[in-house]
């Protein structure tokens, strides 16, 4: 695939389907490679075949999955020598305040309820993820890759930071060597980003989650689970702070 980083990153989520609704969970799971950024827009997905063994679905739910996602704006095929199915250049939007006039989003009706649920199950996941990958004996490929998505997300701007700043949250969940948490931390990652695309994007508060990512990979990679997790505790609690001030 053009432009993909080594060992983890794009692959997180594409992994054997095991519903019964096959066709479903691959547009899920396409979608969720996508519109988390794990394949960057203009990047290329991996072949055909490959996808399928990935996915562990027949080719023709595959195909279906495609289409359906290329109907719908997100996915792109192209014919010829450099062909292949690609993530679209402009993918479409689905934050209802994006766009709106001076930066800041128009709010759509959030329940309480819905921003505490969110917050709650991702304080349960990413600081256990967190703890759990700063317990393992990371393999050499593993440490170079998490520094990596470090080093990517620090100074990206714009949809870029949001993009690279998910990776970051789901290699870490990866790292955790439990396979069933990642598909979990994509679920509740969408759900929280769904939430930030309702508040402006603040200037310190991605320098402050710079610093802050810094000092989780650092605990994670001098093995420190209680560090690690007790930095992504603050850290999520500063994203928490931003959602119940701007939406509760």
């Amino acid at each position: 695939m053009d432009d993909e980083q080594p060992g983890l990153d794009s692959g997180l989520l594409l992994r054997p389907v095991h519903s019964g609704n096959a066709f479903e969970e691959t547009v899920q799971r396409l979608l969720q490679t996508v519109r988390l950024g794990l394949i960057a827009p203009g990047a290329r997905l991996p072949a055909e075949r490959e996808l399928a063994a990935m996915l562990a679905v027949s080719r023709d739910t595959l195909r279906d999955a495609i289409a359906s996602l290329a109907e719908a704006g997100y996915l792109v095929s192209r014919r010829g020598r450099y062909g292949g199915t690609f993530v679209n250049d402009s993918l479409p939007q689905q934050t209802p305040g994006r766009g709106h006039e001076r930066g800041l989003p128009a709010r759509r009706d959030i329940s309480v309820a819905e921003i505490e649920d969110a917050l709650a199950l991702r304080e349960i996941l990413e600081e256990g993820a967190a703890r759990h990958a700063a317990a393992r004996t990371l393999s050499p490929g593993e440490r170079e890759v998490l520094w990596n998505s470090l080093a990517d997300s620090i100074g990206a701007t714009g949809e870029d930071y949001r993009r690279l700043d998910s990776r970051l949250h789901l290699t870490i969940g990866e790292l955790a060597g439990s396979p069933s948490l990642v598909p979990l931390l994509a679920e509740v990652r969408m759900r929280v980003n769904e939430l930030l695309d309702n508040i402006p994007s603040l200037g310190p508060n991605i320098a402050h989650s710079d610093r802050q990512h810094e000092q989780i990979v650092t605990a994670i990679l001098t093995g420190r689970p209680d560090a690690a997790a007790q930095a992504m505790a603050e850290h999520l609690a500063g994203t928490a702070l931003l959602l119940r001030g701007f939406l509760e």
